[in-house]
């Protein structure tokens, strides 16, 4: 077996039964040109985009009258052709990586609460080498991402404006809790699973246990990461202090990983006082 092949049953043996949700970040981290991801029904071409890719099944979102859901309906159990291209960030060559491949079309149907969009379903009739080893890499990856998440939770670092430069971070923030607007919040402290923020005086107090949503805008990322109130009370100068614990946000933890890179790099950057810090290894 080559080392390629090798590497694609590696992937599968790890992967096979697993989907990737094609969020934003999926698909930038991926690298799907979306303006080149086509179904083939017949003579027909529909313009489409992934929802969530598999090794041997995929779903991708179509803009379809109900009439043409119906339409399409004909197909189901018939041989389509996905023609996709990809081109993954940090690739040296600026040609795609296309792929042209044959599948049996599952089911096809309205996607929920989502007018005028069908969701088709695609069994791959064999999926090729390169998508694997794409694939696999993209969850090999998010398994680092996962033990980083872990390992930099315990190491809070204190958002000064020299910070902030160092991380990237535009110094604007906010807290959204369920059926209410945004709400701007000054990032106190920040690791992969906590985030400790101030607001105005007179701002509200949260009970343990909210659920808040946080939107930090950073050069690389624009954050979105759900958290949970661990505390909040009013300091003596009147401004509310609120601890949360985050949820996992890849983007955060990819920057936060960069930061303790720069930090081992070049650690007079920094005062070690400020910040807690542990080894990472």
């Amino acid at each position: 077996m080559t080392g390629a092949a090798s590497g694609v049953a590696q992937y599968l043996a790890r992967f096979g039964d697993q989907s990737i949700a094609c969020n934003q970040y999926a698909l930038a981290k991926l690298g799907v040109d979306r303006s080149h991801c086509f179904l083939k029904i017949e003579d027909y071409m529909i313009l489409c985009v992934p929802f969530q890719f598999g090794f041997k099944r995929s779903l991708f979102l179509a803009s379809l009258s109900k009439q043409e859901l119906t339409f399409f309906q004909r197909y189901i159990n018939g041989i389509v052709g996905l023609s996709i291209a990809f081109l993954p960030p940090g690739k040296k060559s600026s040609e795609p990586i296309k792929f042209f491949i044959r599948c049996t079309l599952s089911t096809i149907g309205p996607m929920k609460d989502r007018e005028n969009v069908g969701l088709f379903v695609l069994d791959y009739k064999a999926t090729p080498d390169d998508l694997v080893t794409m694939l696999g890499g993209y969850l090999e990856n998010q398994e680092r991402i996962k033990i980083q998440y872990e390992d930099y939770g315990a190491s809070p670092i204190k958002i000064t404006p020299d910070i902030a430069k160092m991380m990237g971070y535009n110094l604007y923030a906010t807290i959204t809790e369920p059926n209410a607007n945004p709400k701007r919040i000054q990032v106190y402290s920040l690791s992969t699973k906590t985030l400790e923020h101030l607001e105005a005086a007179g701002s509200v107090v949260r009970p343990a246990g909210t659920s808040v949503a946080y939107q930090l805008y950073f050069k690389k990322f624009r954050v979105s990461a759900a958290g949970s109130i661990v505390s909040s009370g009013v300091l003596p100068q009147g401004l509310v202090r609120t601890k949360a614990n985050l949820s996992l946000s890849p983007e955060l933890v990819e920057i936060i990983d960069d930061y303790w890179y720069n930090f081992r790099m070049n650690p007079q950057a920094n005062n070690p006082r400020e910040n807690s810090r542990m080894d990472h290894h």
